[in-house]
């Protein structure tokens, strides 16, 4: 045969065959389970004519003697057979299109007598018939063996946001078949059904997590499961169990508001089919019970102990307790406690920067001392921290003291504990937030001191003028009328002259500098690091200032504050809040006879110079030129 007539017999031969009929439904025995579903795809290649195919399904049966039974038609609706007339009416047993040449029969319940061959069958509309028109497959009906239980429900009593949630759910299934078995947790409504999109069906169905038919642990992906899973919040584990089952165990670490709803366990189990791909073949579902969440906020309480107004006398102790209920387990939530002041003031004390002894509730809050979640206590107050003047402890669970042994009227203010509580995270880090923080009512705390009075006069002393390099010295005299032993701080202050005029007023946007400060018990404090200062007491209420080598930066307005210091009944010195502010005196510095000389004697020698210049310069001219007309005769 010639080259070229082969070619041509090839060509025909792969169209003839392209386009030949053909039928493909699963390679079997499939099994699959009584009393569910079963699926049969079906599908037609290779046809002529339209392309939306009819479908017949045929049953042969080992009882019947191999003889075929119509089942189901697309194009005939007297086709089944007795056996199948009522189940297809009903709509049981129909067929199903994926597509004009796709369709899948579907039984609804399977019944141990549909064991048999299933034949799909595809009426030609071709206009020669070549090809398969019909292919079968054959389907083995297992009795039912899932089973699934569970050892104890969920109670009635509604549980705080942050509790621990352990569900348990026992599965197996006794087949003669290898099969699998996944478990799956879930819930129903609840706070997180709107997860869903409107109008979707089953959208208020949640899968929290499962545990597959490989073993392999998948979170639900609708809602925060997912992160909560990557962050260790829920988990799930197998236990090995008894006969009738093994035990699966889920935790939430810390349920949530949208962990409310009905729970339950829905168990599968699945098989694989000879082309390897793994069917599902029996499902149940086990409800476990209803739970609801109460969030934190409505179930924190935060107080504090006593309650209003204290007031105490000076040195007296202060004692105030926070109470924090409504947590939950605490063994798996933690607190934050804080207690702030607003008012009163710090216990640094003195002129420069110590608060008045008034207890009003004004003024910016400030912490005063924290318990963390880890038990440590930090201070907002250093210095009461250094004098252990003060302690902060945890008497109880959901009790917490805040002491101080001495109070003065540093202390005093509107006093509040703050409580953050972070649900179900025994030990958050600095960086976790907060699911919740709660303040107490204010306490106010008063401390009644003696009564006392100061006033302060700065001054400079008379004498020569002050000059440039001069060492300048600078009085505050203090008068204090009280009772009892007193001491007093002074602080100076400097602000620059004012530009306009003749700088006799300090300039208005300066608010001063800090100079120096001689405290109540004889400490210096020094300032001002580019001056040369210094100070001392020269009378019980007579303090100086001396800025020695004074330069022109030095001039300015110099201002002293005196605050008092006085003795509680044990004999430790205190600030009581009295203070006093001098006007400012104006210092003005002259020049020195050198620096008034400097710029006549420049002038002179410099004018001098000139003038010599000029003669040399008009002699050596005139003698030049006599020169020249002598040489000339």
């Amino acid at each position: 045969m010639a080259p070229g007539r082969i070619a041509i017999v090839c060509l025909q031969w792969v169209i003839h065959s392209a386009l030949c009929r053909e039928v493909i439904v699963p390679s079997g025995p499939l099994y699959r389970v009584a009393g569910f579903p079963l699926t049969l795809p079906c599908a037609v290649t290779g046809y002529e004519g339209p392309r939306t195919q009819d479908f017949e399904w045929f049953q042969y049966r080992q009882d019947t003697g191999g003889h075929q039974i119509g089942v189901v038609s697309t194009r005939d609706q007297d086709f089944p057979y007795a056996p199948f007339q009522g189940r297809v009416r009903s709509g049981e047993i129909r067929v199903e299109r994926d597509s004009g040449d796709r369709s899948r029969l579907v039984v609804q319940r399977l019944r141990p007598d549909d064991q048999g061959r299933f034949e799909c069958y595809t009426p030609s509309t071709d206009t020669r018939y070549q090809g398969n028109y019909s292919a079968s497959v054959v389907v083995k009906v297992i009795p039912d063996t899932l089973l699934i239980s569970h050892p104890r429900t969920l109670g009635s009593q509604p549980m705080t946001e942050g509790s621990e949630l352990q569900l348990t759910c026992k599965a197996a299934a006794q087949s003669s078949q290898h099969t699998h078995v996944s478990v799956t947790f879930g819930v129903r409504g609840g706070a997180g059904a709107a997860l869903g999109p409107p109008g979707a069906q089953g959208h208020t169905l949640r899968e929290i997590i499962s545990v597959d038919r490989s073993l392999a642990v998948l979170p639900g992906r609708r809602g925060s499961y997912e992160k909560r899973y990557a962050a260790g919040e829920i988990s799930v584990e197998k236990r090995a169990g008894d006969s009738s089952g093994d035990l699966y165990v889920m935790t939430l670490r810390a349920v949530t508001p949208e962990d409310s709803g009905a729970y339950f366990c829905e168990a599968a189990q699945w098989i694989q089919d000879p082309d390897m791909s793994w069917q599902r073949i029996a499902q149940r579902t086990l409800e476990l019970g209803n739970l609801t969440v109460q969030p934190l906020a409505d179930t924190l309480v935060v107080s504090s102990n006593p309650k209003g107004d204290v007031t105490l006398q000076v040195g007296s102790p202060l004692s105030l307790t926070c109470q924090v209920s409504g947590v939950g387990s605490w063994s798996r939530s933690s607190v934050l406690v804080q207690w702030m002041r607003r008012g009163g003031g710090s216990s640094a004390g003195g002129p420069d920067g110590s608060p008045s002894s008034s207890s009003s509730g004004g003024g910016v809050e400030v912490e005063v001392a924290r318990v963390g979640p880890d038990g440590a206590v930090s201070w907002g107050d250093d210095a009461q921290r250094r004098q252990g003047a003060a302690s902060m402890e945890k008497e109880a669970e959901g009790r917490y003291t805040l002491r101080r042994f001495a109070a003065y009227p540093s202390d005093a203010g509107v006093y509040r504990c703050v409580v953050s509580v972070f649900a179900g995270k025994p030990y958050p880090s600095p960086s976790t937030p907060a699911t919740i923080t709660q303040r107490s009512e204010g306490v106010m705390v008063n401390v009644r001191t003696k009564d006392v009075s100061v006033s302060a006069v700065a001054e400079v002393p008379r004498g020569p003028l002050l000059k440039r390099g001069n060492t300048v010295t600078i009085l505050c005299n203090v008068t204090v009328a009280t009772s009892g032993p007193s001491q007093v701080e002074v602080a100076w202050l400097y602000r620059r002259d004012s530009k306009e005029g003749l700088g006799e007023k300090p300039l208005a946007d300066d608010p001063g500098r800090h100079m120096a400060t001689l405290t109540y018990d004889g400490l210096t404090r020094l300032h001002a690091n580019d001056t040369e200062i210094s100070v001392d007491r020269l009378a019980p209420h007579c303090f100086r200032l001396r800025v020695h080598a004074a330069r022109v930066e030095d001039q300015g307005h110099y201002q002293c504050q005196a605050g008092v210091w006085a003795q509680d009944p044990k004999g430790a010195w205190y600030y009581t809040g009295a203070r006093a502010e001098s006007a400012t005196v104006r210092l003005y510095l002259y020049a020195r006879v050198m620096d008034l000389l400097l710029i006549p004697l420049v002038v002179g020698v410099s004018s001098a110079l000139f003038v010599g210049v000029v003669i040399i310069a008009t002699v050596t001219c005139c003698f030049m030129r006599r020169l020249a007309r002598q040489r000339s005769k």
